[in-house]
């Protein structure tokens, strides 16, 4: 008896011992590969400063397009992070064990410096040396590039897996949907990845379980992305002379294994909140519910206060913040919880996350504030709902452009609705929802095409154009005018700035005629590399609220005595100003409170 208890207790001790939590897994990956050659950066904003192809980062990788792409980066051809990131494309699995709308990614890059080799071999002893993760090498496969008419079968990362001892049936070979990566937009750099999963079944996993053939025991974990192709208008790929890596673990997903959860639920990031919301909730039957009340109010809270962080609204990111309280609100409602409850959600993320993203701290009053007001908003709106769904109850049935208009405006998922005794046209339901689908869809390609993303020479001389403006706005309503925003299509550029009241006509005409003699002198365009204080020194323009590397790029328009502007920045820019035309303002707008907006274009 004594002695089983003894052992109880040592297994106890030592599954305690070997526990890690978030903040080690970042430290652990980042030193690793510090230890490799790699320079920590810092992540950037999950608000993308200008990339208008997505709402937001949604991986590591995003952030890094320019240099992806060719520009050289200030801190080196070797690059590691932990990078914040939202994918609402996975919104509809949220409430299972493994996808969550916020999670962290740890990532590192060669641009144009190792290849495969050298990535799969720090893949795999990060994640099996007893000095790193000591993951049990038997409950790790692989994944890769089966290969098609476009590319060929990825044998060197075959080949690269078994010389490290992994065995030829834990490798799965698959197609592009599931092992190819990219183009960031509709052309550019592209390529096969390999993935790491790992076994969360029972034992270990038999000779005939691989990721390809077992899914629902492998959890994927990480994955090197090898840039070796670049896909051209035409739909073609040819074979780039720069190879770069691009490589993602998912924090959320590799504590949960490495620790033995069941769940991301049960990490140390996630389970504050949940046990908050599950002590909130009378019905605690309703798990999936109650997961995503957590994933949708800790997404949201980062998105508010994040450094660039939006507000709930009816458009492009503060529509998604709308839709993900909301969705949390109505959940609430379904699991019991009929008093004010988000705030309090949002106030224990904060409270979780600010030692390591001071962002929230400094932003704290305006999440929960934001909060409060959204969810006295949707009460009176969701109230009016479930009137109306009590109205089709009586009647017994409701047709499916109604029930889908229940969905859109109110929030009511079908099945609820039918758990109401609805009888409902699903079908008609459906298709209305595919339609909707598609007209966001083409609405999206063409609020976003173009854009950095595809580096194109549009985009590039609209890219710098805002330099110019940016400089002419300063010349002309004083010091106080600072960026706070742009999004760059091949079609236009529009420019967000600080200024308390509308310009005038004379001003902006002043603005448009220094634009256009800072083109017509045909001044050049050059960069440096400098610190962050230099850079000040010199007088660059820059986010100085957000962080940067201990290099940075600045570029100036002009030089010696005719210098017209100097910023900070890692996007794409002409060599000389002669090449951009003729610059011409459209419009002139509010964007928000002390926010005005500029459209632009050039001819």
């Amino acid at each position: 008896m004594v002695a089983a208890l003894l052992l109880d207790f040592i297994l106890i001790f030592v599954k305690i011992e070997v526990m890690i939590t978030a903040q080690q897994l970042r430290e652990k990956y980042t030193t690793f590969f510090a230890s490799k050659g790699h320079q920590i950066i810092d992540g950037a904003s999950l608000i993308p400063e200008n990339d208008p192809s997505v709402l937001f980062t949604t991986a590591g990788m995003h952030p890094l397009v320019p240099f992806l792409l060719g520009s050289k980066h200030p801190s080196g051809n070797k690059l590691t992070s932990c990078q914040r990131c939202i994918r609402t494309g996975d919104i509809e699995e949220v409430g299972d064990d493994t996808h969550l709308t916020f999670f962290e990614m740890l990532g590192n890059w060669s641009l144009g410096d190792y290849f495969k080799d050298d990535a799969i071999e720090y893949s795999w002893e990060f994640l099996t040396s007893p000095k790193w993760l000591n993951i049990n090498p038997q409950k790790i496969g692989i994944t890769v590039f089966a290969g098609d008419q476009d590319a060929s079968v990825d044998e060197e990362s075959v080949n690269k897996w078994l010389s490290l001892g992994v065995p030829q049936h834990k490798i799965a070979y698959l197609p592009k949907e599931n092992n190819w990566w990219g183009p960031a937009g509709q052309t550019g750099p592209c390529g096969p990845d390999t993935e790491m999963f790992y076994y969360v079944g029972d034992g270990l996993p038999s000779e005939n379980s691989n990721p390809g053939n077992d899914e629902s025991n492998w959890v994927e974990i990480w994955n090197d992305v090898f840039m070796q192709y670049s896909k051209e208008a035409d739909g073609s790929y040819f074979a780039l002379a720069q190879k770069n890596v691009d490589t993602g673990m998912g924090l959320e997903r590799t504590l949960a294994v490495i620790n033995g959860y069941q769940t991301i639920y049960e990490t140390d990031v996630v389970k504050p909140i949940y046990d908050l919301v599950y002590s909130l909730a009378q019905d605690k039957s309703n798990l999936k519910a109650i997961r995503i009340i957590t994933d949708h109010l800790r997404a949201a809270t980062f998105i508010i206060g994040d450094e660039r962080g939006v507000i709930p609204s009816n458009t492009d990111q503060g529509y998604v913040v709308r839709r993900l309280i909301r969705s949390a609100i109505r959940r609430g409602r379904e699991v019991g919880i009929v008093n004010s409850f988000i705030p309090a959600i949002a106030a224990e993320t904060i409270k979780l996350y600010a030692p390591t993203y001071n962002c929230l701290k400094q932003n704290q009053q305006k999440i929960l504030s934001e909060f409060s007001i959204e969810e006295e908003k949707f009460k009176k709106v969701l109230d009016r709902g479930e009137e109306i769904i009590q109205e089709y109850a009586r009647q017994g049935s409701i047709d499916g452009v109604t029930a889908f208009k229940l969905y859109s405006t109110y929030g009511f998922p079908l099945e609820e609705i039918q758990r109401s005794n609805i009888q409902v046209d699903a079908e008609q339901f459906f298709a209305e929802l595919k339609k909707h689908q598609e007209l966001s869809r083409q609405g999206a390609e063409q609020k976003f095409k173009g854009g950095l993303a595809d580096n194109s020479e549009m985009v590039t001389k609209l890219h710098t154009a805002t330099h110019l403006l940016h400089a002419a706005l300063r010349k002309v309503l004083g010091e106080h005018i600072a960026q706070k925003g742009s999004n760059i299509t091949s079609e236009r550029l529009r420019f967000d700035f600080s200024h308390p009241i509308k310009l005038t006509t004379d001003e902006l005409t002043k603005v448009e005629k220094l634009v256009n003699e800072a083109i017509q002198q045909k001044l050049a365009v050059s960069w440096q590399e400098l610190s962050v204080e230099k850079a000040k020194e010199q007088g660059a323009l820059g986010l100085f609220n957000q962080k940067y590397g201990e290099l940075v790029k600045v570029y100036t328009v002009g030089k010696d005595d005719r210098i017209f502007s100097r910023e900070i920045c890692g996007g794409p820019h002409v060599a000389n100003t002669g090449e951009l035309g003729h610059f011409s303002i459209l419009k002139e707008e509010a964007s928000s409170a002390g926010v005005r907006r500029i459209k632009s274009i050039l001819k």
